[in-house]
């Protein structure tokens, strides 16, 4: 079974993916910030990542830069995914 990391501080967001993921058969850790998302990808080192970029503790940039900078994450696939709709100019 394929174990994905989800990084969302949102509870509505991170518990409806969640259920979705693992409805198809995904093992699924949630992670409630960036800096816990860092521990449990260290952790487990996952099959994928999926993060939310705004969040506390560490935004999804830092997490994805202090992955890429450790050689036990940085070949672990990431995909940011988050919730705003706001286009920047």
């Amino acid at each position: 079974m394929k174990t994905i990391l989800l990084v969302e501080d949102n509870n509505d967001i991170r518990e409806n993916t969640c259920e979705l993921l693992e409805l198809e058969g995904y093992n699924v850790i949630p992670a409630l910030n960036g800096k816990t998302g860092l521990i449990l990808a260290i952790e487990h080192l996952p099959d994928l990542i999926l993060c939310d970029i705004m969040m506390p503790e560490a935004n999804g940039y830092e997490v994805l830069k202090y992955l890429q900078d450790n050689a036990a994450t940085r070949a672990i696939p990431f995909i940011f995914l988050t919730a705003s709709a706001e286009k920047r100019m």
